[in-house]
């Protein structure tokens, strides 16, 4: 199995260098662009890291959104191969992959002090219970063998300082080694943040591989080991522009035309006889 951390695609509130941790802020229309070509990146990826088969988000609308263009693109892909098994892939959304609720300092500019926000200990228990009700069951498929047929994906669409709380959540349940590993990569330089593992772009991902590991004299069951392979990728945002005039950097409106829009094909006239 794979398992992608999958951070959301470019808000308003980010160009506006605001806090926006419960803020409901939407994407614009580059962050759209951004997610696209992330989904297509995920499905072009397919044959060999398998199909999506669980997709969780964040309930906020810039991961929901994030994530749906992945669920869109892979039920099309699926579709297109006549894969009934895959082609009903279903979004779940999670109130627990929440970004860091700022409080009174939600909106404000970043630098704003936020005594009152929500602290780490509180972050890191939101991860634990997702991990517990989520992600757990689906580990435990990997160690008894459930999935070793083919190899198949699972995608977590969330925020920046959220995912860092569950991937320390993951690694210090499935993988300490790992942990010790990114924390002397980091070393502190992360954001500037020492409690950070990994950093996430917009759209950008860590991917791990999860593999099952045998029983022993010394286990008397199985377990599986998560080994991180790439951090922040953002191969799939390779010579995307911003849409100039303002445009990208503002809220998505579906009739405006983006960059990419100009390259498309343009749609066949019917011939009339």
């Amino acid at each position: 199995m794979r398992l992608f951390l999958v951070r959301h695609g470019e808000t308003v509130d980010n160009v506006a260098g605001l806090y926006a941790g419960i803020r409901d802020s939407p994407l614009t229309t580059h962050g759209v662009l951004q997610a696209r070509r992330l989904a297509s990146h995920f499905a072009s990826r397919s044959c060999s890291i398998g199909p999506v088969t669980h997709i969780f988000s964040s309930d906020l609308q810039r991961a929901v959104s994030t994530a749906q263009a992945i669920v869109d693109a892979q039920v099309t892909k699926a579709t297109e191969k006549e894969d009934t098994d895959h082609s009903k892939l279903q979004l779940v959304q999670v109130v627990e992959l929440r970004e860091r609720d700022f409080r009174s300092a939600e909106g404000k500019r970043f630098g704003t002090p936020h005594p009152d926000a929500e602290t780490h200990d509180e972050m890191r228990a939101r991860a634990t219970d997702f991990v517990q009700a989520h992600l757990d069951p689906l580990l435990d498929s990997i160690s008894n063998g459930d999935n070793c047929k083919t190899n198949t994906s699972v995608v977590v669409i969330a925020h920046g300082l959220i995912l860092n709380s569950l991937l320390r959540s993951l690694l210090a349940r499935y993988a300490p080694e790992e942990m010790t590993r990114l924390a002397k990569l980091s070393s502190g330089s992360v954001a500037g943040r020492s409690d950070f593992l990994a950093a996430w772009s917009n759209t950008g991902y860590l991917e791990m591989k999860v593999d099952a590991i045998a029983s022993s004299e010394e286990t008397e069951k199985s377990t599986v080991q998560l080994t991180v392979v790439r951090v922040n990728v953002l191969d799939h945002l390779h010579g995307l522009k911003r849409t100039r005039g303002g445009i990208g950097s503002a809220q998505f409106d579906s009739k405006q035309k983006t960059m990419d829009s100009f390259f498309k094909p343009a749609a066949k006239k019917r011939r009339v006889d």
